[in-house]
């Protein structure tokens, strides 16, 4: 009889992400439960969806609509978004090979990348920039190429020059974000431009992640990819309406790209989620008959904005430009002259409002003495938060 004795012990398993821990969104919004502080740090509302979409949704429930859609997303909900950017863009995707549903807008930026990226190929990464983008780079194989944003007394902006010099023959994928996430920025025509002249004559892609497309402010208008003929050949675009319905937790969003694109996306995709919520997909469709809640959004953000930067005005935070997204990006130099990080730790556990350092979205944590709050709270949640930070 064989007496060996069998080891219990799990074996060890080499990360595909050594860099990735606990993301700072987790962390400070668990610094904020504990501290019981305003929670301006993750990006979600704390308020609810329109009712009527909700009944959209129950009633596809009831209509049957709860097994398998096609791989590719519900028919209704892909013609609904293709007459939707078409509508707002002028740009015709073809609903049936140009336009896939997801599951969220994270999981259409990650299949993106996987689905074109190869091991060597680089991808041109603008920062300060979403943390999604690298960790899908490294599982690729890919090599990010980190651009850092200029930011000044106007704002935040993309330094074109250095991004041009920052090609390469090895250039696979250049990552956009506009309404930018972290820093309210947005891209205009001029970026735009500038974009287009980088990649003119090459064959680079383009990832484009307009998830924020209907939060842009002050009469200024989105400037999608898709409205550039010579940039929408080339490029995904990305969008959720989570973001756009205040409904985070379903987890819907869509990317749209050429038919050649859309085919090797939608090869990863099929093996990834396969598919999406079949009666949220099927709600959302029916709510997208009536374009009034997106096209409202942008004045709904707005006074919310208005409101926080109002109640700010006479802090001794300074507050940069926010002209896109919900978010409100702050120095804090005249308070303080501690890290990013040991601030924002500072405001959750002592003044009782939770804040996000935007070092954390630098590979290497660069530090800019710039803290990010998000603003889409009802009212009375801002106003607490505001007589908080003015007091400081």
């Amino acid at each position: 009889m064989n007496s060996t004795p069998y080891s219990s012990q799990t074996p060890a398993l080499q990360t595909r992400l050594p860099a990735v821990g606990t993301t700072v969104f987790t962390r400070m919004s668990a610094l904020a439960a504990q501290h019981g502080a305003v929670n301006l740090g993750q990006g979600f509302p704390d308020f609810g969806c329109a009712p009527a979409l909700i009944e959209r949704v129950s009633e596809a429930m009831h209509a049957g609509h709860n097994q398998y859609p096609p791989m590719t997303g519900a028919a209704p909900l892909r013609e609904a978004i293709a007459a939707k950017i078409a509508s707002l863009y002028g740009h015709q995707y073809d609903a049936a090979t140009e336009i896939t549903v997801t599951a969220g807008a994270t999981q259409a930026l990650t299949t993106a990348i996987l689905c074109c990226v190869h091991p060597g190929d680089e991808v041109i990464v603008i920062e300060p920039a979403y943390d999604s983008y690298l960790p899908a780079i490294t599982l690729a194989g890919g090599l990010p190429v980190l651009v850092s944003m200029q930011v000044n007394e106007h704002g935040y902006s993309v330094p074109w020059d250095t991004l041009a010099a920052a090609v390469t023959p090895k250039t696979r994928l250049i990552i956009i974000n506009t309404p930018h996430n972290p820093t309210g920025t947005i891209l205009r025509p001029s970026d735009v431009a500038a974009l287009a002249d980088i990649v003119r004559g090459t064959q680079i892609l383009i990832l484009s992640d307009e998830v924020y497309e209907h939060m842009v402010y002050d009469g200024q208008q989105h400037v999608s990819l898709s409205r550039h003929p010579e940039l929408a050949a080339r490029s995904f675009i990305v969008s959720s309406f989570g973001k756009t319905y205040h409904v985070t937790g379903w987890k819907v969003g869509y990317v749209a790209a050429p038919a050649s694109l859309s085919a090797e996306f939608r090869k990863v995709h099929q093996y990834n989620v396969f598919t999406v919520n079949t009666p949220m997909q099927h709600g959302v469709a029916a709510y997208m008959a009536d374009p009034q809640p997106y096209l409202d959004l942008p004045a709904f953000y707005q006074r919310k904005r208005d409101l926080f930067r109002d109640g700010l005005a006479g802090s001794r935070f300074t507050l940069l430009p926010a002209d896109g997204t919900y978010f409100q990006c702050v120095r804090y130099d005249a308070i303080s002259q501690q890290s990013e990080a040991q601030f924002a730790e500072w405001l959750t556990s002592e003044i009782k409002v939770a804040a996000i350092p935007v070092s954390a979205f630098y590979a290497q944590g660069k530090e800019s003495g710039i803290v990010r709050f998000c603003f889409a709270k009802q009212d009375e949640t801002l106003r607490l938060a505001l007589s908080r930070l003015a007091a400081i």
